[in-house]
């Protein structure tokens, strides 16, 4: 089963890691020790779920150590250390893991996400478009370049691959609502909210359309729809009370940051 880490504006792939293929002058691998290989993957799967990185960390090093041609163990503890924001680290790892396996995409959806996290949006959007060179049907890459665009101000370009996500995977949440936020950046506000608010009746539990409404109701004068989603939001996600977060970290567009901050002060 793939699992997804929200990070910065995009997403982190979990890449399973699988029997490893091991060198010929390596000795053949017994099933005591693929059995302890799975042992620690799921150790380091549980400890992500409970936000507990460095755990996860410490049981992909023991993979890794015991099986050092594993893509899949290279690309996830990559994945624990940009959660950890080890990022050059997290970037050594997934260059292991794309050597190991330079046909699979997930290495790359991962080191893309990373380096927008060093704020090298070029080179990110260099990997999102290598992944849809090998599978231009991947939903991902669509919606993580579009995050990378993002970071350049290039919102429009951005709208139209979170449009390509949506038609490619038009249950991916995270797209529809980063299609939504980059259309009220650009001005088309009542659309904007109208998608928000769809994708609130769809997945009411998600926090970051309905703090990214309580931000639109706001500033429209809106109060009391404001208010009432504003106690969804907090109540999912408190990170939201955190305008630095929020700007820095979950990246929303400018205006919208902006009308949160707003609100947050007269909170």
């Amino acid at each position: 089963m793939i699992k997804l880490i929200g990070i910065f504006l995009s997403l982190l792939i979990v890449f399973g890691w699988g029997t490893p293929v091991m060198a010929q002058s390596q000795p053949p691998i017994t099933q005591e020790q693929l059995k302890q290989g799975d042992e620690w993957a799921n150790q380091a799967f549980i400890a992500t779920n409970q936000g507990d990185f460095a755990t996860a960390e410490t049981y992909w090093t023991k993979i890794i150590e015991q099986f050092p041609t594993n893509a899949g163990a290279w690309s996830n503890r990559g994945n624990s250390r940009v959660s950890q924001n080890k990022l050059p680290e997290a970037l050594a790892d997934y260059n292991k893991a794309i050597e190991l396996a330079p046909n699979v995409t997930d290495p790359y959806l991962n080191r893309g996400a990373a380096l927008e996290g060093m704020g090298k949006w070029d080179d990110a959007i260099a990997d999102y478009n290598h992944v849809l060179e090998l599978d231009p049907n991947d939903a991902m890459a669509y919606n993580n370049r579009g995050n990378a665009k993002t970071g350049l101000g290039k919102w429009e370009d951005a709208i139209a691959d979170y449009k390509k996500s949506n038609e490619i995977a038009p249950n991916f949440a995270f797209a529809r609502a980063n299609y939504a936020l980059a259309l009220y950046e650009t001005g088309q506000k009542e659309q904007a909210i109208r998608e928000m608010r769809n994708i609130a009746r769809k997945y009411s539990k998600f926090a970051d359309v309905r703090a990214a409404l309580t931000a639109a109701y706001w500033v429209n004068g809106e109060q009391g729809e404001a208010e009432s989603n504003w106690v969804a939001a907090y109540g999912l996600d408190s990170r939201y009370k955190d305008i630095d977060w929020v700007k820095n970290i979950r990246r929303w567009p400018p205006s919208l940051v902006t009308a949160l901050d707003k609100f947050l002060k007269i909170q």
